[in-house]
Order: C-alpha cells, then sequence, then structure tokens
C-alpha cells in the first residue's frame, strides 16, 4: 500500500480527535505538576502538538532551517517567562492562528523558500513560539515541568523532521486544514 493514501484518513483522524478536545486547549495546571505534567503537556493540546509538527516539518524544507527548532525553543521558553508580564488579547486565537501559519508554510515550503529570507522563516517561527509560550506561561509551574516540556518540543519538532519530502507537504497541509478549524473554533 502507497503510505501516501493514507495522509487523507490521517487527517480525518487528527480531524476527529480535534473535535473532540475542548476549544480552550489551555486550562490551568495546579502547583503540584512536575517533569511528567511538562512532558505529557505538548502531545496533549492539539494545536500546540499540530505547531511543533509544522516547525520540524517546515525546517527540513529550509536552506537554513536548523536554526528553526532551537529558535522554537528559545522563544517558548521566553514567551512563558513573560506570560504574567504581558497579556495579549484573543490569545487562543493566535495560537490557533499560527497553527494555520505554521502549516501553510510547511506545506507550500519547496515553492516558498525561494521567497522567505531565513530572517523572516526565523522571526515567523519565533513570533509563533512566543505566542504558544504566553499560553503555557501561567499553566505549568516549576522548573521540572518547564524541562519536561521543553524536552517534549524538542522530540515532537524532531519527529515533524523526519518523513520525506511529499509527506512532509502533505502533513503540512493538513495541519494547516486543521489551523482554519482551530481558528474557526477559537474565534
Amino acid at each position: 500500500m502507497n503510505p501516501l493514501r493514507a495522509v487523507p484518513t490521517l487527517a480525518l483522524l487528527a480531524l476527529t480527535l480535534t473535535l473532540a478536545l475542548p476549544a480552550a486547549a489551555h486550562p490551568g495546571h495546579g502547583a503540584d505538576s512536575g517533569f511528567q505534567a511538562g512532558l505529557l503537556h505538548p502531545v496533549t493540546g492539539i494545536d500546540h502538538l499540530l505547531a511543533l509538527l509544522a516547525v520540524g516539518l517546515w525546517s527540513r524544507q529550509q536552506q537554513h532551517g536548523v536554526v528553526l527548532a532551537p529558535t522554537f525553543l528559545i522563544l517558548l521558553a521566553l514567551g512563558a517567562a513573560s506570560a504574567g508580564a504581558s497579556h495579549l488579547p484573543a490569545l487562543e486565537l493566535s495560537v490557533a492562528a499560527s497553527v494555520l501559519l505554521l502549516g501553510v508554510l510547511a506545506s507550500c515550503a519547496p515553492s516558498v523558500q525561494r521567497r522567505v529570507a531565513p530572517s523572516m522563516a526565523v522571526l515567523t517561527v519565533g513570533a509563533c513560539a512566543f505566542v504558544h509560550g504566553l499560553a503555557h506561561g501561567n499553566e505549568l509551574s516549576g522548573t521540572a515541568s518547564g524541562a519536561g516540556f521543553m524536552l517534549a518540543s524538542a522530540l515532537v519538532m524532531l519527529a515533524g523532521a523526519l518523513p520525506g519530502d511529499v509527506l512532509r507537504r502533505r502533513l503540512g497541509a493538513s495541519i494547516g486544514t486543521l489551523g482554519v478549524i482551530l481558528t474557526a473554533m477559537a474565534a
């Protein structure tokens, strides 16, 4: 069986999972959250999981993509650290829109990379990461949960960088499509 034929089925499965989750994927976590809570957090919120996968997908397709994942991690941590000091209106909508943007960029990367300067790719990924960090800033408390969260985020981005070219574009398109749905749910 051709593995590319499974992509629509996987997209439908992901859509079904998305619809089963609450629209607000950022409930508060108790003060007892530790390494395990941080480790599980990026894979239990569909918006964060999709964004991380998209960054991994896009990074493999960019000429200077090796800096995108570390940029995402650094700005994610900075956003989380500044969550109490800053307030972004429509945070859930911003997070959902970042999933849409990253999914579109991952699906269009071969044609877009000739037009997107590496500095713009880094700025785009950094802005999306900062927004996701703001969403996580008040959720996980303590160094242990933050360490688990960062480790899981890095591993999910690495997983996103593994598929081949054609599959990466199709997965990116699926993430973009789910980003549209998340954006509609958050609006």
